[in-house]
């Protein structure tokens, strides 16, 4: 987690970029990170900021250092609050003059803290929209191409809304890939998805009866060529527009390796692109786990196996959990009886799904002391509730929300 802290990357890049940003700076962040990358910027920049907005997850605005006003966000369905700050930030853009800076600190967790709906669309047919498409499964890809179009700042037009001012975009990666344009909507970055793409990504689910009218009207009227499309790559809007990532998933998974190496495992990275069903990516942990431990390949025990990424649910159930934790339990699910192995599964940010747990811990003996206790693993998967059964085991990681955000690290330890 040090090595993905927001203020010490924010820092490093905000020193080498001193003299780009100029004398008149013009801040916002949001994100999960926002409060420390907020707190970052103006440690560095001082008085030369004129002016800043922060949303911030809910129960953190105290955070949030002057002279930047904060707003407390919902996430992962957005909320009044993120609404009012993400008008805000559209003011702070659209007012900033030609020689000032804006600088954009932008992390994972922004597509739903800052939410700006288009006319005729509102709120809560954006919480409704967001709600269906998680509960769906739908990838983070899949579900920010929609959010794009139906959202005043994202999919590149807060560039829009600030131009002719140079801005500078500081990113925490969320993302598989670090793609710009996905992370948080890509608010600063051309979008290469159109209207088309995203009533296809929800046709693709089976949700579009779902939706309220008017998200399907308006994205229907944009597919038809009635509604502008977000700026792409070619849109002079992002001639004084650059963007960097300056942490990722792969930072955090280094440290881990070269403290895993330390201990004295035999360690091997098996992936940073870890996708699919939570479930079954908890088993394919647990086969290359038990294929170490029989075999000693791919790597031999003591060994530590470190993977990265971010898992799907498609939500059937009406139990408690979250992705991390049906990791948790699918990998359990097939090391039941076999060698010691433990494979924990969790989100950097600290918060997995709805529930105050980072994730949790799956083992061999979890199982066997499963059955003791009167729990049943196949029951808590069909439910989708995951929380309660590592609950009553002791085995969730609760740790509290980090400041940060790089996905979700797995880390497997055969003995």
């Amino acid at each position: 987690m040090a090595a993905v802290e927001p203020r010490r990357l924010v820092r490093a890049h905000l020193e080498e970029l001193d003299e780009a940003l100029g004398d008149r700076v013009r801040v916002v962040a949001f994100g999960k990170a926002a409060a420390a990358m907020a707190a970052a910027a103006v440690e560095a920049l001082g008085a030369r900021i004129a002016g800043g907005v922060a949303i911030v997850p809910a129960g953190q605005e105290g955070e949030v250092p002057a002279p930047l006003l904060a707003f407390g966000g919902g996430h992962p369905v957005p909320n009044e609050e993120g609404v009012a700050g993400a008008a805000a930030i559209e003011a702070l853009a659209r007012e900033a003059r030609a020689e000032d800076h804006l600088l954009c600190l932008i992390s994972g967790g922004g597509s739903a803290l800052m939410t700006l709906p288009p006319e005729g669309v509102g709120l809560a047919d954006l919480q409704t929209t967001t709600d269906r498409l998680l509960r769906a499964g739908a990838t983070i890809r899949e579900l920010n191409a929609v959010r794009k179009h139906l959202d005043r700042l994202k999919g590149g037009r807060l560039a829009a809304a600030a131009a002719p001012a140079s801005l500078t975009a500081l990113v925490l990666s969320d993302v598989v890939g670090d793609p710009l344009d996905v992370i948080a909507s890509g608010p600063a970055s051309p979008d290469p998805t159109t209207f088309a793409e995203a009533l296809a990504a929800v046709a693709r689910h089976g949700v579009l009866d779902e939706l309220p009218v008017a998200v399907r009207e308006h994205l229907e009227a944009g597919a038809r060529g009635e509604r502008a499309e977000s700026p792409g790559p070619d849109d002079p809007c992002f001639r004084r527009v650059r963007a960097r990532v300056i942490g990722s998933n792969r930072l955090a998974v280094q440290a881990a390796r070269a403290e895993a190496d330390r201990r004295g495992y035999e360690t091997l990275v098996l992936t940073t692109v870890l996708t699919g069903e939570a479930r079954e990516a908890g088993a394919f942990l647990a086969a290359v786990a038990r294929e170490a431990s029989e075999s000693g390949r791919p790597v031999a025990a003591p060994a530590c196996l470190l993977a990265a990424g971010e898992t799907t649910v498609r939500v059937t159930g009406g139990g408690r959990g979250g992705r991390n934790q049906e990791v948790a339990l699918g990998a359990a699910r097939r090391l039941g009886g076999g060698p010691p192995i433990v494979v924990l599964s969790l989100g950097t940010d600290g918060v997995d799904g709805p529930t105050d747990a980072a994730g949790a811990v799956g083992a061999a003996d979890t199982l066997e002391r499963a059955a003791g206790a009167g729990l049943d693993a196949e029951a808590a998967l069909a439910e989708n509730d995951a929380y309660p059964f590592f609950r009553a085991l002791g085995d969730l990681v609760i740790i509290g929300p980090t400041g940060t955000n790089v996905m979700d690290l797995q880390v497997v330890l055969v003995s």
